[in-house]
């Protein structure tokens, strides 16, 4: 039997290390996992403690960092990813393999960041794919001897050459994976729009696809509130989504406000670090990498998509954000049209509205008016006064139907919505019935929510109409409110009095709270009524925000 010496044990051993390495990469497509293989495949081949792969990004900078032998929680408490400067920036700069004895002796070191772990020996070697260098593999801190030897730097040659050929594998897959969720997410949009989807579920779906395509922890698409100068987060995916929404933003001064007025996206490595961050939303978000684009519509920018990574996550590649940007393009046509859909959808109910309140004033009122006179002439004839009071009180109630049709009447005609805002639509409504009753009414709207349900605006102001109508025939009351807000994720719509109640259930069967059930219904919600004699209701519909 042949004698084989303990070192040309340990070369054939790594040889069929590095040869079981190069079939390992080959089999696998996700560019994720083949990162992570690669870095703990050279800690194991040069018996390293640490290892990275930092993927070099736009203007020479490190936009992902791969690392084992190093935790989570660690990594966290060192914070944002290397930027490539000192030792690590040698291989950026000089594609060719470098082994140092200590860094910290090294000219070009300038020392590591609070709570990194102590490192000595170095040894790194850069990884080409496709005809450029992707990145680089460092290695640090050799378990069995002081420094890395030339057999380790030749390994690591030979597995930076194999880990090339598989990045490029798993980048062309990566690729057309890319490419067909940004197709799926386009046909998805379209679809929703040509079915008649809300406008808010329509901006949720951008959001997630965004997220989704970007790989990101969070998107959020920010939309005029209503108020001026104001913007609103008018929905959200991902980390944080259901505190973000309903969020406002200031247009002067804000990075989203910035974009909508260039028409121009903008991209940050720590969006936290910049001025013009709003600073409630990106800390409640813990925002760190971001990049914002546009929602370009005809004549001008109907909001901004933002696009973002946790704090110390990884940067977004030019790819991604071309990717995203040619969504927002896509999106932006849908919203316009979803828009434009909404207006038609719109003006073709005030036509029918207008319609109806025609024929109710020019047939039904004239003919109410016609059986009162009759009944006036009969009243003058009858020869008993019990007979003529009687009439009297008849012709007064066909009064009051009157009036009442009078007030429906109003609400058909294009007026209270038009060209209104929900907020304002509701502020109006109080500001009339004040006018004409003896009830002080005081409207209290969240404007960021009322701003998120423009599509169920005319059941909302048609149930706080019929509420406040029941408030001015019925309670005697000398106030009353009315509050449009935001509990959780639900909207409540509360409508109460200071009058003198009634008995829920004996005598509240009127078509009035019947309508007003339906049309809650109809939101996707439920309507309660509270009340006790002489102590006022309180009526309040609630109904989920998102719901579609």
């Amino acid at each position: 039997m042949a004698y084989i010496r303990p070192g040309m044990a340990r070369v054939q051993d790594r040889r069929d290390m590095l040869l079981q390495a190069g079939l390992t990469l080959a089999s696998e497509l996700s560019l994720p996992v083949v990162l992570q293989r690669i870095v703990d495949l050279a800690a194991q081949i040069t018996d390293a403690r640490y290892g990275a792969l930092g993927v070099i990004g736009d203007a020479d900078s490190i936009a992902e960092f791969v690392t084992t032998g190093i935790s989570a929680r660690q990594r966290e408490s060192i914070g944002n990813l290397p930027s490539g400067r000192g030792v690590l920036g040698l291989l950026i700069h000089e594609p060719r393999p470098v082994r140092i004895n200590n860094i910290a002796d090294h000219p070009q070191s300038v020392g590591f960041p609070a709570n990194h772990p102590p490192m000595r020996s170095f040894l790194g070697a850069p990884v080409q794919a496709m005809g450029r260098v992707f990145g680089n593999i460092y290695l640090a801190e050799k378990r069995s001897a002081d420094e890395f030897s030339q057999e380790d730097e030749d390994a690591l040659v030979v597995l930076a050459t194999q880990a090339g050929v598989a990045i490029a594998n798993a980048s062309l897959y990566e690729e057309v994976r890319s490419r067909e969720r940004w197709l799926n997410a386009l046909r998805e949009i379209t679809n929703h729009v040509l079915a008649g989807g809300r406008e808010t579920s329509l901006l949720s779906r951008i959001a997630e696809h965004a997220r989704e395509l970007a790989g990101a922890d969070v998107a959020t698409v920010m939309t005029d509130s209503g108020r001026t100068g104001e913007l609103v987060v008018s929905a959200a995916a991902g980390a944080h989504a259901g505190e973000l929404v309903g969020k406002s933003v200031p247009i002067e001064g804000s990075i989203s406000g910035a974009v909508m007025k260039s028409a121009e996206s903008l991209i940050f490595d720590d969006v936290s670090q910049d001025p013009r961050g709003f600073r409630p939303i990106i800390s409640l978000g813990r925002h760190g990498p971001a990049f914002f684009v546009p929602l370009r519509i005809p004549g001008g920018v109907a909001g901004t998509l933002m696009v973002a990574n946790l704090k110390g996550g990884n940067r977004f590649s030019m790819e991604t954000r071309r990717l995203v940007d040619s969504l927002a393009d896509a999106a932006s046509v849908a919203l316009d049209y979803d828009r434009a859909q909404t207006e038609l959808r719109r003006l073709g109910l005030l036509e029918e509205r207008e319609r109806i309140a025609k024929e109710l004033h020019d047939g039904i009122i004239q003919s109410l008016f016609a059986v009162g006179m009759g009944l006036q002439g009969t009243a003058l004839t009858a020869g008993k006064p019990e007979t003529s009071a009687r009439i009297e009180r008849a012709v007064e109630q066909l009064d009051g139907v009157i009036r009442d049709l009078r007030n429906y009447i109003f609400g058909l005609r294009p007026g209270i919505l038009a060209d209104r805002q929900l907020d304002q639509a509701l502020r109006s409504l109080g500001e009339e019935v004040e006018s004409r009753s003896r009830e002080k009414i005081d409207v209290q709207v969240d404007a960021a929510l009322a701003a998120t349900l423009s599509g169920r605006s005319a059941d909302l102001v048609q149930l706080t109409r019929e509420a406040l109508s029941n408030v001015t025939r019925h309670a005697h009351a000398t106030r009353a409110t009315v509050r449009l807000e935001r509990q959780g994720s639900r909207a409540v719509l509360i409508v109460e009095d200071d009058g003198v109640g009634f008995q829920p259930g004996k005598n509240s069967a009127g078509s009035g709270l019947r309508n007003m059930r339906e049309r809650a219904a109809k939101l996707g919600g439920t309507l309660t009524v509270k009340s006790e004699a002489g102590k006022g209701t309180t009526l309040q519909v609630s109904f989920p925000v998102q719901a579609e």
